[in-house]
């Protein structure tokens, strides 16, 4: 039997694609394990599906001045010597990361033990976990044709982003009972701000609610601890810390999405064929790998990019007015994208490297 070592975590982002390839390495016989960190969001998400999960010590590497600049480097190396020692012990055929700080002493632990690395880097342009271990992997997996021009052209494959296959088979019919919604003439709109939710959009959507709700059904998903109670009752609005199994059936629902512009986030839009607006993580807050994201999609006609430093009442409802009027045209650009099926090309790196 083969064996594979998965590993990624800091945000949902990071550990997601991991569960979307989880069916079919176990379809395939692969032995699966997953290294994180100890205590990290990837370990809850992993939890449910039943694999052994290893935690090690991790630190994050920063770009700007922190004390912790100080000790985490000491973190990384604890790490890197934990993650070794899993290695040796577990023997794996082949280690697959999705990125995140967790990753790094994984890949690096992989590459000394002289076990084949695959890694994926989602944004346009590789983060600094990933910029560290790409001279440690063996293939270099991608999602915007844009990114192979800053990859080794030897190790970089153009894959997309692996997707979970239950996104794609989700109840509209549920989602608007789970929603409580009554008025099946209206279309709906999904907001999704990402996994601890967004101040600025969950700020904008509900002072532009009295407006949205004369034409749409509203479903929001706002993020932990960001529930307004005074709108529970408020017919035609749902409102959702965040959806698991129910993502599915609310994207089936849905008829336009607003959305941040993390990669999975988009890559799953652009599977779905789902019209949509993005309001990418300012500059100011990021690396500005979002903006670049919603760029690449806005420029492929694929999506409609509002700035976060635009975002207002106005131009919010005239850009969910443009999309419900250009719906078509974003839906066919979607359809004739070169989206891949990701998980099968992904499999195939995994079974070429696993072999070697």
């Amino acid at each position: 039997m083969k064996r594979i070592i998965l590993t990624g975590g800091g945000t949902a982002g990071h550990v997601t694609p991991n569960i979307a390839l989880i069916p079919k390495l176990r379809e395939l016989g692969f032995d699966i394990h997953y290294i994180g960190s100890y205590n990290g969001i990837e370990k809850d998400l992993i939890e449910p599906f039943g694999i052994p999960y290893h935690g090690i010590s991790s630190g994050k590497l920063r770009r700007y001045f922190s004390l912790q600049n100080f000790t985490d480097p000491f973190r990384v190396i604890k790490g890197f010597g934990e993650a070794r020692k899993l290695i040796k012990n577990l023997k794996p055929d082949v280690i697959f990361s999705k990125g995140g700080f967790v990753s790094v002493p994984v890949v690096l632990a992989g590459k000394k033990c002289k076990v084949p690395v695959i890694i994926h880097e989602s944004d346009m342009t590789p983060g600094l976990a990933n910029k560290i271990a790409i001279p440690s992997a063996a293939k270099i997996c991608c999602n915007f044709p844009e990114t192979l021009s800053y990859l080794p052209k030897e190790k970089a494959v153009l894959t997309g982003s692996p997707i979970r296959q239950e996104l794609l088979t989700g109840n509209a019919d549920f989602a608007f009972s789970l929603c409580h919604f009554k008025d099946h003439s209206k279309q709906t709109i999904l907001i999704v701000g990402g996994s601890s939710g967004s101040r600025v959009i969950n700020t904008a959507i509900r002072g532009l609610l009295p407006e949205l709700l004369k034409n749409y059904n509203v479903i929001h998903l706002c993020g932990k601890g960001n529930l307004d109670d005074t709108l529970t009752a408020t017919d035609g609005y749902a409102q959702f810390e965040y959806a698991n199994k129910e993502l599915s059936d609310m994207f089936a629902l849905a008829d336009l999405v607003i959305s941040r512009a993390g990669a999975n986030a988009i890559c799953e839009l652009l599977a779905l064929r789902k019209p949509n607006i993005l309001i990418p993580l300012s500059a100011a807050a990021s690396r500005g790998d979002q903006i670049l994201n919603a760029n690449s999609f806005r420029s492929q006609g694929f999506s409609y990019v509002l700035e976060e430093e635009e975002l207002s009442n106005t131009t919010l409802l005239e850009a969910i007015e443009h999309v419900f009027h250009k719906k078509e045209a974003y839906i066919e650009a979607m359809e004739n994208s070169n989206s891949r099926n990701s998980i099968d090309t992904i499999i195939g790196l995994i079974l070429d490297a696993s072999k070697k």
